[in-house]
């Protein structure tokens, strides 16, 4: 018979287990702790979106639209694409789902999203985010609040030492048009020593050339203008009222004039949190202020802001997770001890107490998986106990042990 050949995962995915598992767990769970002292909702969203939701909002010049997403026709003819961030299809529910009612709507979100892009350190295909958004509010204490609780969230989850915030300003609408002006004329200017990617850019998207890695633009892109010749008043108090508000939470922050995000619907605030832990690849968590984002999408001029990062990346900043411990492993000796003991688990987890039960092999052997596993007491069974009502609890630690009725078990254990 010819040899059944195992199918391998997909490049550019994983099989997530043990400490890995552990970090990731951990910064979810951080996440869902801290989105609720700051009272954002939890909304969860379709993996896959109609095509036009990503490319109207993503923009149809971008790599990720253009290069890396997923996009396949389904059965009926329509086309369909895997989410490669969350904004855009928080932006299409507020307008489909009518959450206009809630606006302002704090909420946040979690899961898979998919680029097709180069696997690298941190950096997978299929990968997880974390996203915290807030619709319909236009002042600048919303872009704050969602700094403060990033800082926070950074901070709980213990990597917040060699983290900076880097923050911008791309102005309100009217600025923007200038500066983008000011850009073209600086690049037209200097189009002959342009790469190829950035003359297509400067056509679609100039903005983006300011973010080239391409040895060719990086003096051109270094000598460009700042926005700040082109802010408006109402501009630069937005950008000032934000800075102090991150003055008054005590957030640091730095400023980077180059940090900019290109598609037009972008305004005021554009942030990153980064490091210099995870190689070239250094941000951990970006975002800004899309108030035109719901308006490209079909809706009413909508203030929107939000954040998101990447579950791997925070994760592989924590330290050694802790050991995974529960509250006690049954330990049955014979047959019918092995019987009362499979309700006497159920009983216990009913009870709110995690236990595990060891079915295998001598005393010895048993109680060495109790300890593997981070039991801190075995509830020892055998005839003699079932006769009297009783289990032996064994505390791994210091070896002590006692007699405690089935009946008493859960409140022993706690």
């Amino acid at each position: 018979m010819a040899r059944i050949e195992t199918p391998r995962r997909v490049r550019g995915t994983q099989d997530i287990f043990g400490d890995e598992q552990r970090r990731f767990a951990q910064v979810l769970d951080t996440f869902e702790r801290v989105r609720r002292l700051y009272c954002f909702g939890r909304v969860d969203l379709p993996v896959f979106e109609a095509t036009e939701v990503f490319a109207r909002s993503i923009g149809e010049t971008t790599d990720v639209v253009s290069k890396e997403m997923y996009t396949f026709p389904d059965r009926g003819g329509d086309s369909l694409t895997l989410r490669p961030e969350f904004t855009a299809g928080i932006a299409r529910a507020f307008l489909t789902e009518g959450w206009q009612q809630y606006a302002p709507l704090k909420i946040t979100t979690s899961g898979a999203v998919f680029r097709y892009e180069r696997p690298q350190k941190g950096r997978y295909r299929q990968f997880h985010q974390i996203d915290a958004e807030v619709l319909g509010a236009a002042e600048p204490a919303a872009d704050v609040e969602l700094l403060v609780m990033a800082d926070q969230l950074l901070r709980t989850l213990g990597i917040a030492d060699g983290v900076t915030l880097q923050l911008n300003t791309l102005g309100d609408a009217e600025t923007r048009e200038a500066w983008r002006a000011g850009l073209v004329a600086h690049f037209e200017a200097h189009r002959g020593a342009l790469s190829e990617d950035s003359l297509v850019r400067l056509d679609k998207n100039p903005m983006r050339i300011l973010d080239s890695k391409d040895p060719r633009d990086r003096p051109i892109a270094d000598a460009a203008p700042d926005i700040d010749a082109f802010l408006t008043a109402e501009a630069r108090a937005f950008f000032d009222a934000v800075t102090a508000g991150l003055d008054a939470a005590g957030v640091a922050w730095t400023r980077n004039p180059r940090l900019v995000r290109g598609l037009d619907y972008y305004r005021h605030t554009a942030f990153e949190f980064v490091t210099d832990r995870l190689g070239a690849q250094g941000t951990v968590l970006a975002g800004g202020r899309y108030d035109g984002l719901v308006e490209s999408l079909g809706g009413a001029p909508t203030a929107g802001v939000g954040w998101a990062a990447g579950v791997e990346r925070l994760a592989m900043l924590l330290a050694e997770p802790a050991a995974a411990s529960i509250d006690a492993v049954v330990v049955p000796m014979g047959a019918a001890a092995e019987a009362r003991a499979t309700g006497l688990v159920a009983e216990l987890r009913r009870a709110g107490v995690a236990v595990d039960m060891a079915y295998k092999g001598k005393m010895k052997q048993r109680l060495a998986k109790a300890d593997a596993l981070g039991a801190r007491t075995a509830i020892i069974l055998g005839d003699d106990e079932l006769a009297a009502g009783v289990a032996q609890l064994k505390t791994l630690a210091s070896g002590e042990q006692r007699q405690v009725a089935f009946a008493d078990l859960a409140e022993a254990l706690r």
